[in-house]
């Protein structure tokens, strides 16, 4: 006799004998067993499972598709998925902090070509320190002859770059515009939607192929040969 509670739930008895089925006919025991296991497995199953799923994803997409940076030749570039994780308030931050490494990488490409070729401030860095003897040194090495104090300036700056673009009434992943270029302020008020569109395609397109190109000069000074491109250049 089968006496187990989840067989008595999915296959009740009545409680009069004489309704009962013969013997022969009753299910065997195990076989209940495996069916009460088996809704049991589908009940816990459908207590977890994300409902929301598929809309969240399709929300996310569309977003994504409206965003600016989509263009030819790639378009949608994603190859870790990083636009499906969380929700559309996670995909703005993406795009934010996307935005503020292209115009990092930007500078930082820009100044490691302009220091390479010679080019520099006129006089003096500090007391003891002119911008005409950074020049003739390797970026990296420019930067460990900066003194504590300019450095400290320096990440200050940014810091304060930072907070502004953090520090809305209403921040962009809650509605507010994406972070713009602190220093200078831009103005692009008077400027048309399909013109700004373009305009904000080439800054994410540019920031992009910078911040790859600044990897590649990170991994030419550090890893000789890393990057046969540069292999040779003094400054790399």
């Amino acid at each position: 006799t089968c006496s187990s509670p989840w067989v008595r739930l999915i296959w009740p008895l009545p409680p009069t004998p004489s309704l009962r089925p013969k013997r022969p006919n009753r299910p065997n025991c195990k076989i209940n067993m495996k069916i009460a296991a088996l809704f049991a497995l589908f009940g816990s199953a459908a207590a977890f499972a994300p409902a929301s799923v598929s809309k969240t994803s399709t929300a996310v997409s569309m977003g994504l598709d409206d965003m600016p940076g989509v263009t030819m030749p790639v378009k949608k570039f994603d190859p870790l998925g990083l636009a499906l994780v969380g929700s559309e308030e996670t995909l703005l931050w993406f795009r934010a902090a996307e935005l503020k490494h292209s115009r990092v990488a930007m500078l930082a490409t820009t100044g490691y070509i302009v220091q390479a070729a010679g080019f520099h401030f006129p006089g003096q860095l500090s007391s003891d320190i002119s911008f005409e003897s950074l020049s003739s040194m390797k970026p990296f090495d420019a930067w460990e002859a900066v003194p504590d104090a300019g450095k400290a300036q320096i990440i200050g700056t940014i810091f304060i770059a930072e907070l502004a673009t953090e520090s809305k009434a209403v921040h962009y992943t809650k509605g507010g515009p994406l972070p713009t270029v602190v220093f200078p302020p831009i103005d692009f008020s008077g400027v048309s939607d399909e013109t700004l569109k373009t305009k904000q395609d080439r800054e994410l397109n540019n920031g992009r192929l910078a911040m790859i190109a600044i990897m590649s000069f990170i991994a030419a000074n550090n890893i000789p040969g890393s990057v046969p491109a540069l292999a040779g250049i003094d400054m790399f």
